[in-house]
C-alpha cells in the first residue's frame, strides 16, 4: 500500500498563490505625503458577496488606498471582517491597503493583519491602554502606523505618540456604520490636530485622515480643515461613475 504523502501546512497552497500573483504585479507601497490630498474609498460601503471585484473597480476609478473597516461586534456594534478576508484582498488589489482596526485590543492581532497584506494599521487610542508599546509594535513589524480618535476624545490623548505615527485618524461619524451623518463639530478639532503637527514639525510627515460622512459637499470642508486622506463609503460605492465620484472628493 502507497504510503500517505503528508499534508502541506494550513494556507501553504494559499499563501503560494499570493506569491505567485504579486510577483505578476507587486503591490503599491504606500506612500505618506501630506502635501496631496488622496481617496481611500471604504469597503465598508461596498458588496460584500463582491469585495474582489469592488476592489478591482476602485483601483481602475483611480483611488488612492483601500480602506478597510475591521470591526468586532465589542468596540464597536458591528461585524466585519478578518485577517484571512484581508489576505485574499491583498491578492486581488496592487493598492495600498490601509486597515483601521475598531476591536478591543488590537495589539494581539497586529501580526495576523501584517502578515495578511496590510500596509498601514491604524488603531483606537480609547482601546489601546498602552498605545505607545502597539505603535511600537506596528512600526518593528514592518508597516505603517497610524492612531485613531473617535469625535468626543481630545487631541490630548496622543500628544506622547505623535513623533511615532504615520496618520492621525479623526473621526467624523461615531464608529460602526457606514452611511452616518458627518459630524461639523470635528472641524474645529481638525485645525487643532493641523496646527500640534505644525508646531511639532511634523505637518510634513503625518497624514491627518477623516472617516465619516465624507461627501462633495463636507470634503471641501476637511481639506481646508487640514485633511490629506479623505476615506468615502456610500460616496463613493453609491455612485454610477466610481471615476468621477473620487475626482470630486479629491477636488
Amino acid at each position: 500500500m502507497k504510503e500517505a504523502e503528508p499534508r502541506p501546512a494550513a494556507g501553504r497552497g494559499r499563501a503560494n498563490r499570493r506569491t505567485d500573483r504579486q510577483e505578476e504585479a507587486a503591490p503599491l507601497a504606500i506612500v505618506i505625503e501630506p502635501q496631496r490630498v488622496k481617496v481611500a474609498p471604504s469597503l465598508l460601503s461596498a458588496d460584500f458577496a463582491e469585495l474582489g471585484a469592488e476592489l478591482q473597480r476602485i483601483e481602475a476609478a483611480g483611488a488612492d488606498w483601500a480602506h478597510l473597516d475591521v470591526m468586532d461586534g465589542h468596540f464597536v456594534p458591528n461585524l466585519t471582517f478578518g485577517p484571512p478576508v484581508v489576505a485574499r484582498l491583498r491578492e486581488r488589489t496592487r493598492l495600498p491597503l490601509d486597515t483601521h482596526l475598531m476591536i478591543a485590543e488590537p495589539g494581539r492581532y497586529i501580526g495576523d493583519f501584517v502578515r495578511a497584506g496590510s500596509d498601514l494599521i491604524t488603531v483606537h487610542v480609547e482601546a489601546c491602554p498602552h498605545l505607545h508599546r502597539v505603535l511600537t509594535q506596528i512600526k518593528e513589524a514592518g508597516v505603517k502606523a497610524g492612531v485613531a480618535l473617535n469625535p468626543h476624545t481630545p487631541l490630548a490623548m496622543i500628544e506622547h505618540v505623535l513623533e511615532l505615527v504615520d496618520l492621525v485618524l479623526i473621526m467624523t461619524v461615531n464608529p460602526g456604520f457606514g452611511g452616518q451623518r458627518f459630524i461639523p463639530q470635528v472641524l474645529p478639532k481638525l485645525r487643532r490636530l493641523k496646527a500640534m503637527l505644525a508646531e511639532a514639525g511634523l505637518e510634513d510627515r503625518v497624514e491627518v485622515e477623516v472617516d465619516g460622512g465624507v461627501t462633495p459637499e463636507t470634503a471641501p470642508l476637511c481639506r481646508e480643515a487640514g485633511a490629506t486622506v479623505l476615506v468615502a463609503g456610500t460616496a463613493v460605492f453609491g455612485q454610477p461613475d466610481l471615476a468621477g465620484a473620487i475626482a470630486a472628493l479629491r477636488g
